[in-house]
């Protein structure tokens, strides 16, 4: 009874409040993205108020502020593409319009030194990766999360082996040539993106071939952008397919078996309290400084140092429960607040549109659609037979194709499986590395 009379005194109040009061309530309500809709409005005309007086300042809150008013303008708009919202447009957009724009400059000039500098000097797409990794591992069941590493290796190697016969096949029959086909084509698109794949490939068929780097380097990036952007739209297509054939997939879960139940020590709090997520956060970064620290001493990547090192933590259970649950929430605030942001920061800093429309011709796209289509299909074929989701399979070896870590970010956003990104670096990182180091020791036998 005191409930109901408390209840019906709150409702009372309730009541008294103005009425343009709730109405603005549901305008505040209303969202760009994750931008409240008045926010959003002064949002733009604050940025463009310091755009026209010539002074956009430098400094970390403005670059976060117009990475998200662009990156969300941008995801907002692919997802109203009429008839394509469902097949990853809103990572596409957010990713090659503002490639687009930047080439047209019509973008303006303050706008893009801000994002270059921003994105280059603080280089925040690793700790997104981070956050991504170290949340999605410490999220997972130890035993699928084991069974997972093991397995998706076969899937990988058949579809990259596949892929890499058709690719060459089809550029040979389309007049390109086997030899331009595989080394210029195939192999870049799953040597791991630009810094990992393509700059020591140039290097490499440089000192072999006796060319310029620079000029080696320009034939092998438009292969790489193409085939991402071809990833990205079939990771779309693979997610629509989810939704319509749902025992295909595990929405980011990767083996078929249900994962096990916790028993009660293993029971991962819901709701952590701001301390524990704080100190899921900068467990994340420690651990990445860990890989980076791998890096100098082994030369191993970064990412793929952190990703082993957190697999080990989680096996051992070396970290609470409760910070895993922490980690669980800085994963989702990644995923949800951070993923259109870098996407925009990406096409703008590091996404040239020169290079993308230096490759449009008919036999290179073709190519590399049959490469990326192939070894889609071969991860999905091959999933199935090893006991794997093959959608959630097939998603993973497109990220073999993508742009290295950007890529990911791209790909498992289209497909709505950020989850997955454990698995995608294994795909990226250490594919591309065994892509690379192969290709570089054979022709340096050969030659």
């Amino acid at each position: 009874m005191h409930n109901e009379a408390q209840h019906k005194v709150t409702n009372q109040k309730r009541d008294h409040r103005p009425r343009w009061l709730h109405v603005w309530w549901k305008i505040m309500d209303v969202r760009v993205g994750i931008i409240p809709l008045p926010v959003y409005v002064l949002l733009i005309a604050t940025i463009t108020t310091f755009v026209l007086t010539g002074k956009l300042p430098s400094e970390i809150s403005v670059a976060i502020a117009v990475l998200a008013l662009c990156g969300f303008t941008c995801a907002e708009l692919g997802k109203r593409v009429p008839g394509l919202k469902k097949f990853g447009t809103a990572a596409i957009v957010a990713t090659f319009l503002p490639s687009f724009l930047a080439y047209r400059h019509f973008l303006p000039e303050k706008v893009l030194a801000t994002v270059d500098t921003f994105t280059h000097a603080s280089n925040f797409m690793y700790l997104f990766i981070a956050s991504i990794i170290v949340g999605s591992v410490f999220s997972m069941d130890r035993r699928t999360l084991m069974r997972g590493f093991i397995r998706i290796v076969v899937p990988l190697g058949i579809g990259a082996l596949a892929a890499a016969i058709t690719g060459t096949l089809v550029g040979t029959l389309l007049g390109l040539g086997w030899q331009h086909t595989l080394l210029y084509i195939v192999l870049p698109m799953m040597a791991g993106g630009v810094g990992e794949g393509a700059i020591p490939l140039s290097m490499g068929y440089s000192e072999i071939f006796h060319l310029p780097q620079g000029q080696v380097f320009a034939q092998l990036l438009p292969a790489i952008m193409i085939s991402s952007l071809t990833a990205i739209l079939l990771a779309g297509l693979l997610n629509w397919l989810g939704e319509k054939r749902p025992h295909w997939t595990g929405n980011g879960v990767l083996e078929r078996q249900p994962a096990r139940t916790l028993e009660p020590e293993d029971h991962v709090p819901e709701h952590p309290d701001s301390g524990t997520i704080a100190a899921a956060a900068i467990t994340a970064i420690t651990l990445y400084l860990v890989g980076l620290l791998c890096h100098r001493l082994f030369s191993l990547p970064a990412p793929v140092a952190m990703l082993f090192i957190a697999v080990l933590v989680k096996l051992c259970r070396l970290i609470s429960p409760s910070i895993e649950s922490g980690a669980r929430v800085v994963y989702q605030f990644f995923s949800t607040a951070v993923t259109y942001p870098l996407l925009f920061a990406i096409g703008t800093a590091m996404t040239p549109w020169s290079a993308l429309m230096s490759a449009l011709t008919v036999p290179v796209i073709v190519t590399i659609v049959c490469t990326v289509v192939t070894l889609v299909l071969t991860g999905f074929l091959v999933g199935r037979v090893v006991n794997l989701h093959p959608i959630d399979t097939a998603i993973i070896t497109a990220c073999h194709s993508g742009q290295g870590g950007t890529g990911d970010v791209a790909i498992l956003t289209a497909s709505n499986r950020m989850s997955l990104m454990p698995f995608a670096q294994i795909a990226t990182r250490i594919g591309g590395a065994i892509t690379v180091t192969g290709t570089l020791l054979v022709l340096t036998r050969l030659h």
